[in-house]
């Protein structure tokens, strides 16, 4: 498949690729859908391996943004923007000349922080555009509200499961250290539950893991064998696929990474195992809906949280149709935004 192909295939609006030898900047920005309203969706920053590889994230993460944002009930659209470098590259050019590329949208657009980026990066890009929701001195960092939403919907698993939210005395494997994946394991170990944790670069996040929160360490492969009651990948996607599915000991996969499953077919073994599955624009909405209310209205964070806790009735809600009807829930809840950015947001 072509790009061009991939980018049809996608269905987006308008894909667009930056190059500032002198900044620094290499980047592509994928304009999913703004039938809703415009699109917002945060600036990652990766080492992809080829431009290839980032196009396929992007694509897969923006229109994974316009899912999250109308299954949120947000007025808007989904967008992603990648910049192709290795952390250790980021300059204040680089993110004052990704502003400049966001203004070539006029307003279609409104950028975020994402992985690898945050909010003094976003003030980079402030010298540069207004496009930016997650300013520090608004709604700040979107990582809390995203930690808060997927713990929620561990628990509304953890309902359906065992008739009990309780997550006291539950095993969870935590895949991921990050910000929203550190913030989410201390979460669950304050509510009692038993963790597992692979091993990544951030020595320092394992070490707090391990010796305050009583994590159990395992080797980075060893994650997806782990017996667990849920497996909460919190790292980067398409982590359920055909080499991992096998390997499976959990009963219910649910965390914060975007584009968990790989494919439909990838979603239709994991529902043949018998093993939940909590859609990943579902549960890790928070972020976005804490970030993206200052695209369209006065921020207003007790109305935020509100919104961001009815994560878990959401995601309890798919649960049980897919119980009732058999289809996956990542088909469901795709279906359920679907419908919503084509027939608006009352569309239920």
């Amino acid at each position: 498949m072509t790009n061009i192909e991939m980018i049809r295939a996608y269905g987006h609006e308008q894909v667009a690729y930056f190059n500032n030898e002198k900044a620094g900047l290499k980047a592509i920005i994928a304009l999913h859908n703004t039938n809703l309203g415009p699109a917002v969706g945060g600036c990652r920053l990766w080492p992809y391996e080829s431009e290839e590889a980032a196009l396929f994230d992007v694509l897969r993460l923006s229109r994974g943004m316009s899912h999250k944002n109308a299954a949120a009930g947000m007025p808007l659209g989904g967008a992603k923007g990648v910049i192709i470098a290795h952390p250790s590259e980021k300059t204040e050019a680089m993110f004052e000349a990704f502003g400049e590329a966001v203004n070539t949208f006029m307003g279609k657009y409104y950028t975020a922080e994402d992985v690898n980026t945050d909010t003094k990066d976003a003030d980079y890009m402030l010298r540069t555009t207004d496009y930016v929701v997650g300013r520090a001195d608004v709604s700040g960092d979107p990582s809390p509200f995203t930690a808060i939403g997927v713990f929620d919907g561990i628990r509304a698993v953890a309902q359906f499961m065992n008739g009990s939210d309780s997550l006291d005395g539950m095993t969870i494997a935590v895949q991921g250290l990050g910000k929203v994946g550190m913030d989410l394991a201390e979460r669950l170990h304050a509510a009692g539950a038993k963790l597992i944790v692979c091993n990544n670069s951030n020595r320092e996040a394992m070490k707090h893991a391990v010796e305050d929160l009583g994590a159990t360490e395992v080797g980075r492969d060893e994650i997806y064998g782990v017996d667990c009651d849920i497996f909460a990948p919190c790292a980067l996607g398409a982590v359920v696929n055909s080499k991992t599915i096998p390997q499976f000991k959990c009963k219910a996969i649910a965390g914060a990474a975007n584009n968990v499953i790989y494919d439909d077919a990838a979603g239709e073994a994991l529902k043949a195992r018998g093993i939940l599955y909590a859609p990943d624009f579902i549960i890790n909405g928070g972020g976005v809906i804490n970030a993206g209310q200052e695209a369209f209205t006065t921020y207003d964070k007790e109305n935020v949280l509100k919104q961001v806790h009815n994560i878990y009735n959401t995601v309890y809600r798919m649960l049980e149709e897919s119980k009732a009807t058999g289809i996956p829930e990542g088909v469901i809840a795709t279906n359920f935004a679907e419908n919503r950015i084509k027939n608006g947001l009352d569309a239920d």
